[in-house]
């Protein structure tokens, strides 16, 4: 397309040679559309590549994906401590660099994205960390990407658009901008017109933790190469006691779970595509920080915030697929029907509106969908929704601050939950069950639940599974289940 940048979707070349910042962002459509594995190969030796890619075509859920790299600056919390803001900074830049969103692009225009892993949990409720921190990942690591690729998936279309921000975050210039859309578009169209196929790098694995390090690792029975923190007899052992927390009154459920880990032997992208194309997941995400990357096949959203509407949907009630089409739909009645599903998802619905009711508008939480089943490669789920509208005082830090980590991977009660996992899990969950989000510049913001995904760093590869434990829950089932979620990831590790 040809002609000047601007708001006008129609106009999509650079302006040259002006520092007007009335015409930023600069958005020039990508035609043809260019597939998003081909750009994850291209980008992946940059900083800060974060891809949040909607890999499984879920109608609305599925839409949008996006593709940044390279931030502006970058914020980093190793360890939370109760009673301070790990968004402070972050808070106050998000509401001085607001900017409007044009209407005809995906909702994420630029702006910070990045990493919350579960402990950072900790910057409010007072629990304790696991005793084990073998891989020494951060709490927070969240950058402030300029630019970014977005897809819309229903239409077929994306779209590169940059702000020209300088490193301060002081200023912005459309000079600037020109320069930075002309370089990343011609990297585009390269692999684009296939001038040069993309290679991915070899692991960068750093110094790998021998295993006699690790805090715990047996081999799991039936999957050579694949270890677990816990024994199958121990992990049976800390369910029963949960189940003792339940009848003594502690609790009513507990997300519990056990690390898996792998040597990792493969590019991270290339695993990453594996992951792709086996377990499809609407949430999917890979983010390259340091030394460490993170990929997930989610099916699960955490929160997302437009236009001041918050939605959240907590996944409870899992079923492995049947390969027999009859079979599967036996399968798919049966989640529907179960009681102890039923009241795990419940539970969980009635924790996640008492935390949206602290920052929400009284009256307006609603739950739209109540444990509906949905079908993804390998497992079903009970999904429900739930939904409110922001107070005005309040932005989207308050609403993190006021859920996470996420109920349907915690417990209920949350905090009393989050001690008991802290005492019988024996590593810090790190990434797993935190979360992947983007907020962006117009104060659109979505996010998963990081489930179905593996964090590598050192060497290794790791994976944890889990599930919620209730009065009802029998130990060996719910082993079962922890593999069962595993099998799209098992697949993947294959070459």
């Amino acid at each position: 397309m040809s002609g000047n940048v601007s708001q006008d979707l129609s106009h999509c070349s650079p302006v040259q040679g002006t520092s007007d910042t009335s015409q930023l962002p600069l958005v020039e459509e990508l035609t043809p559309c260019p597939d998003l594995e081909s750009l994850l190969q291209e980008f992946t030796s940059e900083k800060g590549l974060l891809v949040l890619d909607s890999a499984r075509d879920a109608g609305s859920l599925g839409r949008y994906s996006y593709l940044m790299c390279n931030p502006l600056k970058r914020f980093q919390i190793q360890q939370a401590r109760l009673g301070t803001d790990p968004f402070e900074t972050i808070r106050r830049l998000h509401r001085d660099l607001w900017r409007p969103a044009i209407s005809e692009l995906p909702p994420f225009q630029g702006g910070f994205a990045g990493l919350l892993s579960y402990e950072l949990g900790r910057s409010w409720e007072q629990f304790p960390r696991a005793i084990n921190d073998e891989f020494g990942l951060p709490d927070l690591a969240v950058g402030f990407y300029d630019w970014v690729i977005a897809w819309d998936h229903q239409q077929h279309r994306a779209w590169l658009i940059v702000h020209g921000f300088d490193d301060t975050l002081d200023s912005q210039c459309t000079d600037q901008a020109a320069r930075r859309l002309r370089e990343i578009k011609r990297r585009i169209d390269a692999v684009v017109l296939q001038q040069h196929k993309p290679v991915s790098p070899q692991p960068n694995q750093g110094t790998r933790l021998e295993q006699k390090d690790l805090a715990a690792c047996h081999e799991v029975v039936g999957f050579p190469g694949i270890f677990s923190n816990f024994s199958k007899d121990e992990f049976l052992r800390r369910i029963e006691r949960i189940i003792e927390y339940i009848y003594a009154g502690d609790i009513f459920q507990a997300n519990f779970s056990q690390r898996l880990l792998s040597p990792a032997t493969m590019p991270a992208a290339d695993l990453y595509l594996n992951l792709r194309s086996r377990n499809a997941a609407p949430f999917a995400g890979y983010f390259a920080w340091d030394d460490w990357t993170v990929l997930s096949a989610s099916p699960e959203r955490f929160l997302q915030l437009s236009d001041n509407e918050v939605e959240t949907r907590p996944i409870k009630g899992t079923r492995r697929r049947k390969t027999v089409p009859e079979a599967d739909l036996l399968t798919r009645d049966e989640l529907r029907e179960s009681k102890k599903d039923q009241a795990e998802n419940v539970m969980i619905v009635d924790l996640l509106r008492n935390d949206l009711s602290r920052v929400c508008q009284p009256g307006t939480i609603r739950v739209p969908q109540l444990c509906e089943v949905e079908t993804y490669e390998t497992v079903q789920h009970l999904v429900s929704e739930v939904r409110g509208k922001l107070k005005p005082e309040h932005s989207v830090w308050d609403l993190l601050a006021a859920s996470f980590p996420g109920g349907s991977i915690s417990g209920a009660p949350k905090v009393r939950a989050m001690e008991i996992i802290a005492e019988l899990e024996p590593t810090v969950r790190g990434p797993y069950c935190g979360s992947l989000f983007y907020a962006g510049l117009n104060g659109e913001f979505d996010s998963n639940i990081l489930i179905r995904s593996f964090t590598i760093r050192k060497g290794w590869i790791q994976f944890p599974v889990g599930g919620g434990i209730v009065a009802q829950s029998q130990p060996r089932l719910e082993y079962e289940e922890t593999l069962h979620k595993a099998a799209g990831m098992l697949a993947a590790l294959k070459p």
